[in-house]
């Protein structure tokens, strides 16, 4: 991760939840009194976020000594200790919402990813992300499904070429915008840069294939269609599946013959694990 990035989040974060310091804390709670607390898994799960959640404490107060438990990617039991934070107990106050606001979330992200994974285990698909992040969150959230298992797609627009239905219909077609793509990285010398076409039917993996498409994507078909294109495809390109996947269907979909699924549902259908700060 870009820690100059997610040194900006935090700052932003903090200076969104103390625009004019904690007033209660501050009107209750002793400068000089110390204290130390327990983050404390209140359900199972995949941890992720845990030095994003130091690094608020350690902004606010170069003294707080935050020691881990558990590292990132490592499940958690309902009740285990996940980090143990000391220091002057105004700072603890102060960073406790906002290092639980980050923990909670990127740990749901990775245990919904860890989910899917297991759905998927020994069929040889891969799980995927997209780019349905929370705005500025990405890089985190990405860092998250890597927690849990998954693998990243692409990053932003600028990694990879996804030619998808708009795309697709505003050049007139598959085979007219395949060829703009690879004149268009031919001209950047960009030869490195794959290029996936988004297919809603057989004949447009067809038609995919034969301009010379580097990995072809299955939009919202039916089982019997995503099997056929694997048959059409036959090893050539890599195939991915993508709409309408759930913990339900993903092993069927795994065992059709994919090579990638990906699920939009880890970065914007997840639940923030539930965590919690226990002062001791």
């Amino acid at each position: 991760m870009d820690w100059q990035i997610i040194d900006h989040l935090i700052d932003l974060a903090l200076a969104e939840d103390l625009p004019a310091g904690d007033i209660t804390t501050e009107a209750v709670i002793k400068e000089e009194a110390m204290a130390r607390a327990i983050f404390q898994a209140k359900q199972d799960g995949v941890l992720a976020g845990i030095e994003v959640a130091a690094r608020v404490f350690l902004k606010l107060d170069s003294g707080v000594e935050f020691i881990r438990k558990l590292e990132d990617s490592q499940e958690f039991k309902s009740g285990q200790v996940l980090a143990e934070v000391r220091g002057r107990a105004a700072s603890l106050l102060k960073g406790e919402r906002t290092a639980l606001n980050f923990l909670q979330r990127l740990s749901g992200i990775a245990s919904l990813t860890r989910s899917f994974v297991e759905a998927t285990r020994g069929t040889g698909a891969i799980i995927l992300d997209t780019r349905k992040t929370t705005p500025g969150w990405r890089q985190l959230e990405k860092y998250a499904v890597r927690m849990g298992g998954g693998t990243n797609h692409r990053m932003s627009l600028s990694d990879m070429m996804l030619i998808k239905d708009n795309h697709i219909r505003l050049a007139g077609g598959i085979s007219p915008a395949l060829e703009r793509a690879r004149e268009f990285l031919k001209s950047r010398n960009l030869t490195n840069i794959k290029i996936e076409v988004e297919t809603t039917s057989l004949a447009e993996v067809r038609e995919a294939l034969e301009n010379g498409a580097d990995w072809i994507m299955l939009d919202n078909m039916p089982m019997e269609e995503i099997k056929a294109a694997v048959k059409l495809v036959s090893g050539r390109v890599p195939v991915e599946v993508s709409g309408r996947v759930s913990l339900q269907n993903i092993r069927q979909l795994a065992l059709a013959g994919v090579n990638y699924i990906s699920v939009g549902a880890l970065t914007h259908s997840f639940r923030s694990a539930d965590i919690s700060l226990e002062f001791l």
